[in-house]
C-alpha cells in the first residue's frame, strides 16, 4: 500500500503546488483584480489538500526509503530525496503557508501594494523551489522503482 500511497500523495502535491503558481502567474499577467483576488483567497482553501498530501508524501517516503522496505537503504538517491524533503517542508511550513495565508488576508481588503507583491516575489521563488526540488524526487522515484533508466 505505502508504494502506491508514497507517488501519488507526492504527485498530487506536486500538481497542487503547481496549480497555485500557474493560477498566481494567469491572474496576474491575463486576470482582473477580482481573479487576483479570487485566486489568492482560494489558495488557503487549497492547503486543506496540500499539506495532508505532502505530510503523506514525507512519511510513506521515510517508511519506504529510509527504514521500512528499503531496510535502511545508504543508496544516494533515497538520502538525497531525504534532504529534499526537509527542505521542501521548511519552506513550506516557514515560508509558502505565511505567504498564502497573508496574500490572502491583503487580497481580501484589496490591499495590491508593495508589500503584496513582494510577498508574492517570495511565495513565487519558494514555489518554484519547491516544485523543482519535487520534480528531482520524483525522477530519483522513478530511477530507484526502475522505471526510469539511470
Amino acid at each position: 500500500m505505502l508504494k502506491r500511497l508514497h507517488p501519488l500523495a507526492g504527485l498530487l502535491a506536486m500538481l497542487t503546488i503547481l496549480l497555485f503558481w500557474l493560477a498566481t502567474i494567469w491572474s496576474e499577467a491575463f486576470g482582473t483584480l477580482v481573479d487576483i483576488v479570487a485566486v489568492k483567497t482560494s489558495i488557503p482553501w487549497g492547503l486543506l489538500v496540500l499539506v495532508p498530501a505532502l505530510a503523506l508524501t514525507g512519511a510513506s517516503g521515510f517508511r519506504l526509503g529510509g527504514f521500512k522496505l528499503a531496510g535502511g537503504s545508504d543508496d544516494p538517491r533515497i538520502r538525497a530525496k531525504q534532504r529534499r524533503m526537509k527542505f521542501i517542508a521548511g519552506n513550506g511550513i516557514l515560508i509558502l503557508v505565511p505567504c498564502a495565508l497573508y496574500l490572502a488576508t491583503l487580497a481580501g481588503r484589496a490591499e495590491f501594494g508593495t508589500l503584496f507583491y513582494g510577498v508574492q516575489a517570495v511565495e513565487l521563488l519558494a514555489g518554484a523551489t519547491n516544485l523543482a526540488l519535487m520534480s528531482l524526487n520524483l525522477r530519483d522515484g522513478l530511477r530507484l522503482t526502475g522505471r526510469l533508466d539511470a
